[in-house]
């Protein structure tokens, strides 16, 4: 059976349109589908992307869908008790950073960010303007993946710990550790979180995310038999293994 994969999408709707037209002309409309985090930030229609993933979950499409450490920003930003802020973050830094992004999904729901404005206050309305299907979307999103050889996360891993226990902060954030790290972890990992110029099989790992949120393509891939293809307007292309 073939599985597929979406890396970052990061708020760009007519990238992830094509990514799953692409899918569906290779493995048809009921394709399973792994999208490995971040749907939002940066991109223009960060609402756009999660209405279209959301009315999919709603449909049943099999696709799964992983939770990035955008999105966990979002999540928390917008939780009834919150605002909450990330512990991973910088002291000083915040989701509304211009390199984070938090101010380009906030326009994607009609939401300003003046220059001044309480954190409480701009949460409420955030809050306000965001459909519950698409809170509950954010709340429902998993840590990880792991079938058939194959384990999906959004960041990576914590090398040596079972797959089964590596914390959610590693899961979301992790890189230098993971990235430097040239063992058998067990099973094939494929992540994103890391914008490079195109997708990369490392041997151990598989880094999908190839730059959508900075102008580059949003890659498809394709997993069967131990074997992966990016998928690209022609149709598969063999991701070998770098030496």
């Amino acid at each position: 059976m073939t599985l597929y994969a979406i890396g970052d999408i990061h708020g760009h709707l007519e990238k992830l349109l094509e990514a799953l037209s692409r899918i569906e002309t290779d493995g048809g409309p009921n394709a399973r589908i792994v999208f490995m985090g971040d749907y939002v930030d940066r991109g223009p229609d960060s609402a756009g992307v999660i209405d279209v993933l959301a009315r999919g979950q709603a449909a049943g499409r099999e696709w799964v869908f992983l939770k990035g450490n955008h999105d966990r920003l979002f999540e928390r930003f917008i939780d009834p008790d919150g605002p909450f802020f990330d512990p991973h973050l910088m002291v000083g830094q915040h989701w509304f950073a211009p390199a984070l992004g938090g101010i380009e999904t906030a326009a994607s729901y009609g939401v300003p960010v003046p220059d001044r404005i309480r954190q409480t206050e701009l949460a409420a309305n955030l809050r306000a303007a965001v459909p519950a299907h698409h809170a509950a979307f954010l709340r429902g999103l998993v840590n990880s993946h792991h079938e058939a050889g194959v384990f999906f996360a959004h960041a990576g891993i914590r090398p040596g710990i079972p797959l089964d226990r590596q914390a959610e902060q590693d899961l979301l954030w992790i890189r230098q550790e993971f990235h430097d790290d040239p063992r058998d972890h067990g099973a094939l990992i494929v992540h994103g979180h890391t914008p490079i110029e195109t997708a990369t099989h490392y041997g151990n790992r598989v880094n999908l995310d190839s730059g959508a949120a900075f102008g580059r393509h949003l890659t498809a891939a394709a997993f069967e038999d131990g074997k992966v293809w990016e998928l690209g307007a022609q149709g598969r292309r063999p991701l070998n293994p770098t030496d």
